[in-house]
């Protein structure tokens, strides 16, 4: 029997339908948006379309921006990944917020002699275009994995999800940007609260199931989000109806096994977000598969709840198909290594992993039994 979610007002919640499948199998959750977008060649034509057709910067890179003006791309990108095996699919929206947006359509005050400050994101969160665009992003990107989500889980009979990814932003509140001022900030916790809060309410308008926080390699800038995510449940009255989304969150570590700006260890950072209750706690994104290993080890043994790994396929390689070393096939055979040793829930792949590598992942975890959870072992 497993433990059930409780609120933050202790009120039982009823197990989520994804809780229910982790005691069962490994869920799967899919691979990379944007590695598999470069697979349809698109150009800067493509993402610009007639609507941003005049934008004075470069928006390839702008990968987010695809969902509204190449919907039927991204809806075949979800749909690739569902039919491969993916239970969890994530909304192609991990630098949909005003700040991330800000830095394709607002000139870098420091190519001016300027600098970025909180001042310059304060005019950034209150900017009525990037907060629309964001908002717009994040709503209908989650409306496209609803729609096939719920039409594969209509097909097949099995349930799907729809994570709304929440990303880790292009500025850290833990760091100074300036080597000669240790103690600035470009930004405010506040400013970035207020920034994933949009993002959290337009994923929620969208249809998401789950909210995931995802590649953290600032434990702060994750925490601005947790406390976003909180802030909306209790103002939206989420809470009190017992309506909250579960929590999804995913580190990205170095080889020391940190967060990559703020350098907690991963046990360190257990602590420092455990106390939300998410569904599951993780590691993605990375050096790969085989580096990540230990790290992973660590967390399961620390963590009382489920663990999701979602690695890339190795190191960046100009040279490979994907633009990284690994194939379906390596894939699959790391994470089945990790299966076997009992130490995930969830797996998938981040950067270099393909709706291919995806199907190979879920073909060799097939059968495998997922980690045992502390919380359920201690409620039966």
């Amino acid at each position: 029997m497993a433990t059930p979610l409780h609120s933050r007002h202790g009120k039982s919640l009823s197990l989520h339908p994804l809780q229910k499948i982790l005691e069962d199998r490994i869920a799967i959750i899919d691979g990379a948006m944007g590695t598999t977008i470069r697979t349809y060649s698109m150009k800067e034509s493509d993402i610009r379309g007639q609507r941003f057709k005049n934008a004075t910067k470069d928006l390839l890179n702008n990968g987010d921006l695809f969902s509204l003006t190449q919907p039927q791309m991204i809806c075949d990108i979800h749909r690739r990944f569902l039919e491969a095996g993916a239970d969890i699919i994530e909304t192609n929206t991990f630098g949909a917020t005003a700040i991330a947006q800000s830095e394709f359509f607002v000139d870098d005050p420091r190519d001016h002699g300027g600098r970025k400050d909180p001042a310059f994101y304060q005019k950034i969160v209150e900017d009525k275009f990037l907060g629309d665009l964001a908002w717009e992003i994040n709503e209908q990107s989650a409306r496209q994995c609803r729609e096939w989500a719920d039409r594969v889980a209509n097909q097949t009979g099995r349930p799907r999800f729809v994570a709304g990814a929440i990303g880790p932003l292009t500025v850290s509140l833990s760091n100074s940007p300036d080597a000669d001022d240790a103690g600035f900030r470009s930004i405010t916790f506040d400013q970035v609260r207020t920034a994933y809060a949009q993002q959290v309410r337009a994923l929620i308008a969208g249809g998401a199931d789950l909210l995931l926080v995802e590649t953290i390699f600032d434990s702060l800038n994750a925490k601005a989000a947790l406390v976003a995510i909180r802030d909306v449940y209790d103002e939206d009255g989420l809470a009190a109806q017992g309506r909250e989304l579960p929590i999804m969150i995913s580190a990205a570590v170095g080889r020391g096994g940190e967060t990559m700006i703020s350098a907690q260890t991963t046990e360190a950072f257990w602590n420092a977000v455990s106390h939300v209750k998410p569904l599951s706690i993780g590691l993605n994104c990375s050096l790969g598969p085989d580096l990540m290993y230990p790290f992973l080890e660590e967390l399961s043994e620390k963590a009382d709840v489920a663990i999701s790994c979602y690695p890339n396929a190795g190191l960046p390689n100009p040279l490979s198909e994907t633009g990284f070393d690994l194939g379906p096939s390596d894939m699959a055979r790391s994470l089945s290594e990790f299966a076997n040793a009992g130490l995930i829930n969830i797996a998938g792949g981040c950067c270099g992993n393909t709706p291919e590598h995806i199907a190979a992942i879920a073909k060799v975890l097939a059968g495998k039994p997922p980690r045992i959870l502390r919380a359920i072992e201690a409620a039966a």
